[in-house]
């Protein structure tokens, strides 16, 4: 198969990138770079430069240049919540006007297969937990709203124009494989951020609120390791049925709270990693669990990797070795 990744020189874009090639398939990315990294394109993709509002139609109806598509994966999208609720227009034009313009670009070159990744903010803060798929949509943010509007169209598309089509919602994702991990220039995800204090780059952690109705009083929040969501994306592309529209959770079913987080980074890092007390924040649910039993059902999905020390520990070798690579090119760099 010939697949289209779209946000393929992200962080889970390229790691998906990297399974498909290791599947067998062909494998194309569309990137503009405003967060990706052009030296996380997995070796053997086509790499196309520019966002999928200009490229997209360029990259799927080439079919001379680039080949027949036959499928698209849906990673490029901007995903900062705080980001959402000071410029709310990036995320409408960003995620939702570029992901229109893809589905256009689908339609009148006739690729009839997208998996889209979605989020369980759609879900806002739910009445159950764990979130399963007939939870209501009500997201709190910008971003969430973003990515509901998307799911919104996708089922409209195949509705409407046979488009087959699976939306894939998760919360935290974490680890890496190989050397495709987790590299952001402003960084908002618990692990990599305490993981950030035991690479000297922060001096302590914060602990949003320690009196949540928890066994250790802090927040409870679901993680996947990043290989694991791949494989459930190329599970999903399999699944995709012309018509239909379908939604799967994905989740550990459990979750780790932000003390258990800081303890297992300390032990898989040997540093201390000092965790300061801090008020709670507006809007943070005490647990925020998926539910991914009809994956399991549906899509014969199975976390291979879904202990918090394998995800931990993961993340923690791509960081160091990351270091070393920026080590060495700084002392290449530095005159002689």
């Amino acid at each position: 198969m010939r697949v289209l990744v779209t946000g393929g020189a992200g962080y889970i874009g390229s790691v998906v990138a990297a399974r498909l090639l290791e599947a067998g398939h062909a494998v194309a990315v569309i990137d503009d770079l405003s967060t990706g990294h052009r030296d996380a394109v997995p070796d053997g993709c086509t790499f196309v430069e520019g966002c999928i509002r200009d490229r997209a139609a360029e990259v799927l109806g080439d079919v001379a240049r680039y080949g027949r598509t036959d499928a698209v994966l849906h990673f490029a999208a901007r995903s900062v919540v705080p980001e959402s609720v000071r410029r709310p227009e990036l995320y409408w034009t960003g995620n939702v006007g570029a992901s229109l313009a893809l589905l256009e670009a689908m339609r009148a070159a006739d690729v009839r297969r997208i998996v889209f990744s979605s989020t369980a903010a759609v879900y806002g803060e739910p009445e159950e937990v764990p979130i399963r798929e007939c939870a209501a949509v009500r997201p709190t943010n910008p971003y969430g709203a973003s990515k509901a509007a998307v799911d919104a169209a996708l089922a409209e598309h195949a509705r409407m124009h046979g488009l087959g089509a699976v939306s894939l919602r998760y919360f935290n994702v974490a680890g890496a494989h190989g050397r495709h991990g987790e590299r952001h220039a402003t960084e908002t995800h618990l692990i990599p951020i305490v993981l950030q204090v035991a690479r000297g780059l922060r001096d302590s952690v914060a602990v949003y609120g320690e009196d949540y109705a928890t066994a250790d009083g802090s927040c409870v929040r679901d993680y996947i390791h990043v290989t694991d969501l791949a494989d459930a994306h190329l599970r999903a592309l399999e699944y995709c049925v012309p018509g239909a529209h379908r939604v799967f959770n994905l989740g550990n079913g459990a979750g780790f709270s932000v003390r258990e987080v800081i303890e297992v980074c300390r032990e898989i890092t040997g540093h201390p990693i000092p965790a300061v007390p801090a008020p709670r924040r507006a809007g943070d649910p005490a647990v925020l669990v998926a539910s991914a039993e009809r994956a399991r059902a549906e899509l014969g999905w199975e976390p291979r990797l879904p202990e918090l020390r394998d995800i931990v520990a993961d993340a923690w070798a791509f960081h160091t070795a990351q270091d070393g690579r920026d080590e060495r090119d700084a002392r290449a760099g530095a005159p002689g």
